[in-house]
């Protein structure tokens, strides 16, 4: 379907109604100029941001840094809280065995505190500041946890459980989990051999004292507390995905999946610039449908008597409802049979146990996401009782899937999307779930104080793009602001849970640290990275602007980028551009992900254009109904979107509508291939970087969210992919991709030019990087793309 430009006296009486809700007022200040140069160069010349950063366990504060002109990273030390700007100093190797991790598991008591540290496990006394080694160069080592009475450290090591008693100072295993048959497993029933038992004695009387060895072996070792469990074995039939240990040491709860199951056809991925001078070829991911997700099973093992039970998922509300069957039948595909297929990310937090080990909380996925319940266990059953349920006729987010449990060792949380935004919820027992929180902004990154009665978070009431950090009760609910830095990134909790330590940025601020009291109030500004020449220069503050839909979409936010003072009477050719990934935010109050880009709207500005960045139908923060527009049809509402945006300036940025150009990279390449193809009496040229060109190419994780699979869902692929409306292009494109793409496969562009060229298109080219990724690196490849697609809209659009 061609998108009509509505006849433009109407439109512009219909839009120019419709003033922007404006954030940041143009700047009075004259804009430093900016080169292309300078713009693409190695972003050192920024100065280096704020990496990970954490609490130490005294209050002092940590931080990584890039070194400038260096790939190597700095750990730097600010001495606490309230320290002055800037004051922070590099930690010194000497100085690196005594350090805290970012990632501290503290007891209940706050008296002691676990971190790992370059794979090894240690224990902090919060009182002496001691430090106790406890494994060193112990392969894999990961999910450390407090015992439940607080003893002992329990952690995994590969698949195998350990205990390490403070008492004792000794580690002794607890689970050990192996994916093989049991040696002294009976055999299978096998009639040649109850023959050959039968009739020779000296066999029989061999099998006998092997028999009894065995069993006096196995009475040993349950009777001699030095010695360590015997093994559970699973067979080989199947691989271990994952495992939780209960903080009591009583249970095991593990995820398994087929050993056997298709994994898919690899791609191949050519590498021709190599050190050796010759060719290479790497194995790449498969094509969406080709890797369908392995299902999984969920097991229950009782350490005490050694025995493992299988938790089936009969009892999740929906399970064997198949959400696809319509187009199953539709492509003439045998119906499912019995549950749907699941998985349980047993290795991304997808099971939690109480600190007691009295009870535990699993989320189940729906293979087709269209589903995902959490559920606890009845141990003692070993049958799952389902808590909370989320569906979605298109799919289920899977950022807001955070999930545990409060001190009580009875409450549940978690956030769901199911009033359309991601909130927060408590659940007791068969009780029936509280909302803490409300309205239409989004909840991430909940962090629980060590008591339970208050949960920090990251939130955007005031606008989708401003990021604070929010505080709730667990016993009253509600939201109120702790911070006023608009550009929130993440934060951490004091050791004494009186204070924010907080990442934050902001339009042209990488970014840095700041703490907060948790009761709110000024920000302790800590750190401000930029380089001197970076923060002389005077920018193009962008405006956050609302844009009508005329499609019936909630108002489409986005940044324009303009002269502060609109010459009378001139229009300005347009450049939009649409940021990748599709599932991302780029119209916040935070420093861009695309920085780069920022910096060459600038010079867009300067040389005359006005410049509309969109947050298009599908991007992050704007709740579920935004996000799964595009089900089935991807670029499709998100075109909308953008002819809107266009048509907004005209009407009342004074933009050139016969002048419209548009770019990006990965998912917004896409866009600006469907711009292209399917509005081309709206957008006259365009750039597209590593673009998906046809989805039927791209992963499965991702794109069989939104268009099923080609087998099931043939339509959807080809109302969704570029090449099938290549033959509509007519105006001026460059196509832009890396070599070495393991994303977005160079094929994808590859194909598309071979399209373009049996269809005889002209007004195209293709600029090709053998060195670059998907992510460009080098700034030589940086300025040569966006050299190229500055000459196109200077040579097209004016």
């Amino acid at each position: 379907m061609r998108l009509a430009l509505p006849a433009r006296p109407l439109l512009l009486t219909l839009l120019a109604a419709f003033f922007p809700a404006v954030h940041a007022a143009p700047s009075a200040t004259t804009p430093t100029p900016i080169t292309l140069d300078q713009a693409m160069a190695n972003p050192d010349w920024i100065g280096s941001p704020v990496e990970a950063a954490w609490w130490g366990w005294n209050g002092q504060i940590y931080y990584k840094q890039k070194r400038l002109a260096s790939p190597l990273r700095d750990t730097v030390h600010i001495s606490g809280a309230n320290a002055k700007l800037n004051s922070g100093k590099q930690v010194e190797d000497s100085q690196l065995a005594n350090l805290d991790g970012p990632q501290m598991v503290y007891n209940r008591a706050g008296t002691r505190a676990i971190l790992l540290r370059n794979g090894d496990l240690f224990e902090r006394d919060l009182k002496s500041g001691a430090l106790t080694q406890i494994t060193r160069g112990v392969f894999g080592v990961g999910d450390p946890q407090y015992s439940a009475d607080g003893s002992a450290v329990q952690y995994r090591s590969g698949n195998d459980w350990f205990s390490w008693s403070r008492a004792e100072r000794l580690s002794a295993p607890v689970a050990l989990l192996r994916a093989v048959k049991d040696p002294d497993a009976k055999p299978d029933a096998d009639s040649q051999r109850d023959l050959q038992l039968r009739l020779i004695v000296n066999l029989a009387r061999q099998k006998e004292d092997r028999d009894t060895n065995r069993d006096r072996r196995q009475e040993e070792r349950r009777a001699d507390a030095t010695r360590a469990p015997a093994p559970i074995y699973l067979g080989d039939k199947v691989t271990i995905s994952g495992s939780a240990l209960s903080p009591d040491g009583r249970w095991l709860l593990f995820v398994t999946q087929d050993k056997s199951a298709d994994k898919g056809k690899v791609g191949k991925l050519a590498r021709y610039v190599t050190e050796t001078g010759y060719p290479e070829i790497d194995d790449e991911r498969t094509r969406v449908g080709r890797n369908m997700p392995i299902a999984q099973n969920l097991k229950l093992a009782d350490l005490r008597s050694g025995t493992v039970r299988e938790i089936v998922f009969d009892s999740l509300p929906g399970i064997a409802t198949d959400p696809l069957a319509a187009l199953r039948v539709e492509q003439k595909l045998p119906a499912l049979k019995g549950n749907r297929p699941v998985t349980v990310d047993a290795q991304r937090d997808g099971i939690a146990w109480t600190d007691d080990g009295s009870k535990v909380a699993v989320l189940v996925r729906a293979i087709d996401n269209k589903d995902r319940w959490i559920s606890t266990v009845d141990l003692a059953k070993g049958e799952l009782v389902p808590a909370h349920r989320i569906s979605d006729v298109a799919w289920v987010n899977r950022r807001a899937d955070e999930f545990g449990w409060l001190p009580d060792n009875a409450t549940l949380w978690y956030l769901s999307e199911e009033t359309g935004y991601a909130h927060l919820y408590t659940k007791t027992g068969a009780a029936p779930a509280r909302a803490l929180t409300h309205g239409n902004w989004e909840v991430s990154n909940v962090e629980w104080s060590r008591d339970g009665k208050n949960a920090y978070f990251v939130c955007n009431p005031q606008a989708p793009g401003t990021y604070e950090v929010c505080a709730t009760t667990a016993k009253e609910g509600g939201e109120r602001e702790v911070t006023s830095l608009k550009g929130v990134e993440n934060f951490g909790l004091s050791p004494d849970n009186s204070k924010l330590l907080v990442r934050y940025s902001s339009s042209y601020v990488p970014p840095q640290l700041a703490t907060v009291s948790v009761t709110g109030g000024k920000a302790n500004l800590l750190t401000d990275t930029r380089s001197d020449a970076f923060k002389a220069r005077n920018w193009i503050m962008p405006q956050l602007v609302q844009v009508p839909s005329t499609h019936g979409a909630a108002p489409i936010w986005a940044k324009l980028y303009r002269p502060a003072q609109l010459e009378a009477g001139k229009q300005y050719p347009i450049v939009m551009f649409a940021h990748g990934a599709g599932y991302l935010q780029n119209v916040t109050e935070r420093y861009p992900v695309y920085f780069r880009e920022q910096m060459f709207h600038n010079l867009l500005v300067e040389q005359g254009f006005i410049v509309l960045d969109v947050d298009y139908r599908a991007s992050l923060g704007y709740g579920s109904a935004w996000r799964t527009a595009i089900y089935r049809q991807m670029g499709h509402p998100e075109l909308e979107d953008f002819v809107d945006g266009a048509n907004w300036l005209a009407a009342t940025q004074q933009g050139d509508i016969k002048n419209v150009g548009i770019y990006g990279g990965s998912y917004g390449g896409f866009m600006s291939l469907m711009a292209l193809m399917r509005a081309p009496e709206v957008f006259k040229s365009g750039a597209a970087l590593r673009p998906v060109t046809d989805w039927t190419t791209y992963n499965h994780e991702y794109t069989a969210n939104i268009l099923n699979t080609p087998e099931l869902d043939p339509q959807a692929y080809k109302t969704s992919s570029p090449i099938e409306y290549a033959d509509k292009l007519t105006g001026n494109l460059l196509i832009a991709h890396g070599m070495i793409d393991d994303n977005v496969f160079y094929q994808d562009s590859v194909r598309l030019s071979q399209r373009l060229i049996e269809l005889k298109k002209s007004k195209w080219e293709m600029a090709s990087y053998p060195m670059e990724r998907h992510g460009f690196v080098q700034p030589e490849a940086w300025y040569d793309e966006y050299r190229r697609i500055d000459e196109l809209f200077q040579r097209t659009l004016k």
